[in-house]
């Protein structure tokens, strides 16, 4: 199986990302599926943020992050069924299949910033692949409202298109300077380690780095959305969380997608319960990499 076929499987097609959208994402660095969950559904999946960060208390997050100032919470899909829908979001499949061509899930984690937290610094999750190509897709799938007083992400459109060396972030590719006899490579989080080129890395136009990546930067956008929509991104896009002011809750879920020949944030098959397997078809064990 390849992702095509994986995808046709899941009744995704051409038609799933529209023109409009494909411009979008190819221009801006991110667009937006209105509506792709119900009232209903994000009731449902918010109640189990809430259940889950409550049973896991100080463990939540563990198995890829936590951060001060927010609730994080990983490996969602293991700890309950009320996420599967998530698995066959036919625009964000599109728009990965697009991006990236083979793909596979690279991780789903919960944030929502904390009363006074939330801040981050502008970052970019990964940096450029050595021939200027995408390895990282994600997706910001809200539950609640994202407004301008609860932390809403800011995005700097555009800003994917920039220096290959994009700004360091929690969660980037850490990206390895070596003298120009040796070769460079990104290694993620942890023990996984990618080599992918053995030519000295391409700095580009370093003059649009902020001095200060916590401070509103010209140009940025800040995102706010009704719960039930979805932001699909271009990882390589400058981006942050902002401060929440407010007590309106803002429970998200990141569900990011990267290249199939390049390493999970999390392991699946590491963390595969069988009630998790019995729920999946082959096409999601392929995207899943567990087959």
């Amino acid at each position: 199986m390849n992702s095509s076929q994986a995808l046709a499987a899941l009744g995704v097609g051409t038609g799933d990302l529209t023109d409009a959208q494909r411009e979008a994402l190819d221009r801006d660095g991110y667009f937006i599926i209105e509506a792709a969950l119900t009232p209903a559904q994000c009731a449902r999946m918010a109640a189990e943020i809430d259940r889950i960060a409550a049973a896991e208390g100080e463990r939540a997050g563990r198995e890829v992050s936590q951060e001060p100032g927010a609730v994080r919470i990983s490996d969602v899909f293991n700890k309950s069924d009320v996420f599967d829908d998530l698995l066959t979001l036919k625009p964000l499949l599109a728009a990965a299949h697009h991006l990236l061509g083979e793909f596979k899930i690279h991780g789903a984690n919960v944030r929502e910033p904390r009363v006074g937290g939330g801040q981050q610094p502008l970052h970019a999750d990964t940096v450029k692949m050595p021939d200027g190509g995408w390895c990282l897709v994600n997706s910001l799938i809200c539950f609640d409202d994202m407004t301008l007083e609860n932390g809403p992400t800011r995005v700097v459109p555009g800003s994917h298109n920039w220096a290959p060396l994009n700004v360091p972030g929690e969660n980037a590719l850490d990206y390895h300077v070596k003298p120009h006899d040796q070769p460079h490579q990104w290694a993620v989080e942890g023990d996984n380690v990618a080599e992918h080129s053995t030519e000295s890395p391409v700095m580009g136009d370093t003059s649009r780095f902020p001095e200060d990546p916590f401070v509103p930067y010209p140009g940025e956008v800040l995102v706010t959305v009704p719960a039930g929509h979805v932001v699909v991104t271009n990882a390589h896009m400058w981006h942050s969380g902002t401060r929440r002011f407010s007590g309106a809750r803002r429970r998200m879920l990141h569900l990011s997608y990267i290249r199939r020949d390049m390493p999970q944030q999390l392991i699946q098959q590491k963390y595969l319960t069988p009630a998790f397997d019995a729920r999946l078809n082959d096409a999601h064990r392929f995207l899943l990499e567990l087959a």
